[in-house]
């Protein structure tokens, strides 16, 4: 079957990648000449692990093909995926669907055999039948049907999450869409991942609702974590304790700086909006949005207190500056309300990433970059661990605090422990939801 796949970002990429390695042929359009330029050189304009080879795999086996030209791309397509950007529109927390909307129009001008639309972008419900619209009006001649098929990838799990689905939404309105895109996706029904068939409403709403609840549960643990600081319990205790409860489960319980990224701040401000558009206030959700926020500016009190508010002429090293591992996106990271903090202080701030140096250059001004952990530790004051990269939940932590002028330490991930810090000589710890540690205390 042939795919044609609108959008070289991060959904439209792994998408058309993953389509193809399925065996369908696919045609992956961008609008973005420098991009397209990189991907016909075999570059990925993105991180996440282990989809540069499945690329260039499904390349040369000729099924997997990038165009600027979007006749072309949708020429003898069976199935038009949309996944461009629905940012959140300033002021109103509305998804911006401009790109949307705008991808639909010139599919109705170019289009000629009957086709399935697809949005795969995240849109709020209603969304499609308007894209439906707009393709009627542009053409009321063609012979079409739209589809809603939201994603849940994880970024840097997000070949798993493909081709290992906990489930794929799909709403529909026909038979007839619902054939092509049971054919899309017969290789995982064929190894028994559910096919969750919906009409379009539920199949938008699904997404939100998903999001909005995984996003609840972080906010909810963080809250936890915050009464167990002043209470002596101790939250990794307690999310163990709560997760091994079937009705609740371990994911997302791990308590943090905050949630960020690309999906969850903005789909729960969308799904806030929708709502209040409805009259039926979000009430949780909206809860969750603030309490978020509260938790990142939390973060910072509670390395300031390491110092006793005195920052100024400090040097923090920051270990992690994207909103997870193995991703290079910084969208929404807890680091970026962090970090500008300590510097607004009069901290002198190093930074290190496995991959947040590219996009963190621009979005953190006034910090000075490092190689590795060891190297941002040297005469350090202060470390700060941000985000828990792989590198950074082995390190030798008695070799760091010899290289800091003063061995302390906000462990923001909860890698370490109590007694971790104080075997290696540092002379106070604190971390999330656990008792801190100060030398001169113990």
């Amino acid at each position: 079957m042939k795919i044609a796949m609108i959008g070289t970002g991060y959904v439209g990429l792994v998408s058309g990648v993953c389509f193809s390695d399925f065996g369908h042929d696919v045609v992956c359009v961008d609008k973005d000449p420098a991009k397209i330029a990189k991907l016909e050189r075999g570059e990925v304009p993105i991180y996440e692990p282990g989809l540069d080879a499945l690329m260039a795999k499904n390349v040369e086996a000729g099924r997997l093909s990038f165009t600027l030209d979007l006749a072309k791309a949708i020429d003898g397509a069976e199935a038009i995926f949309i996944a461009v950007g629905t940012p959140t529109r300033r002021g109103d927390g509305h998804a911006d669907l401009t790109y949307v909307m705008a991808a639909a129009a010139e599919i109705a001008q170019l289009a000629r055999n009957y086709v399935v639309i697809v949005t795969k972008s995240t849109v709020p419900v209603g969304t499609n039948r308007q894209v439906k619209k707009t393709i009627r009006k542009a053409n009321p001649a063609l012979d079409f049907d739209v589809a809603s098929n939201p994603e849940f990838l994880r970024e840097g799990a997000a070949i798993d999450d493909f081709m290992k689905p906990d489930r794929v939404v799909v709403g529909v309105q026909s038979d007839r869409a619902a054939d092509v895109m049971n054919a899309i996706y017969r290789p995982l029904f064929l190894r028994d991942f559910p096919i969750v068939t919906t009409d379009l409403e539920s199949a938008e709403m699904i997404k939100y609702a998903a999001n909005a609840f995984l996003a609840t549960k972080i906010t909810f643990i963080n809250e936890i974590a915050a009464l167990c600081e002043r209470t002596g319990a101790d939250i990794k205790q307690v999310s163990k304790g709560m997760g091994l409860d079937g009705r609740i489960g371990n994911k997302f319980l791990h308590a943090g700086p905050g949630y960020g990224g690309s999906c969850f701040p903005k789909d729960t401000k969308a799904l806030a909006r929708i709502g209040q558009d409805h009259a039926v206030p979000m009430q949780i959700t909206e809860t969750v949005i603030k309490v978020n926020e509260e938790t990142k500016r939390r973060m910072i009190d509670k390395i300031f207190d390491l110092y006793d508010g005195a920052l100024n002429g400090k040097t923090v090293a920051v270990l992690g500056v994207t909103f997870k591992p193995n991703t290079d996106d910084m969208r929404d990271a807890p680091a970026l309300t962090i970090v500008p903090a300590l510097v607004g202080a009069g901290a002198k701030v190093r930074v290190t990433d496995p991959q947040g140096r590219h996009e963190g250059e621009a979005l953190l001004p006034g910090v000075q970059w490092m190689d590795d952990a060891y190297k941002a530790a040297q005469n350090a004051d202060l470390i700060v661990i941000l985000t828990e990269w792989n590198e950074f939940r082995a390190l030798d932590l008695k070799k760091l605090a010899r290289r800091m002028a003063s061995p302390r330490m906000a462990d923001l991930r909860n890698i370490y422990t109590v007694k971790d810090a104080k075997r290696a000589g540092f002379v106070a710890y604190d971390s999330i939801g656990r008792a801190a540690f100060r030398a001169e205390e113990s």
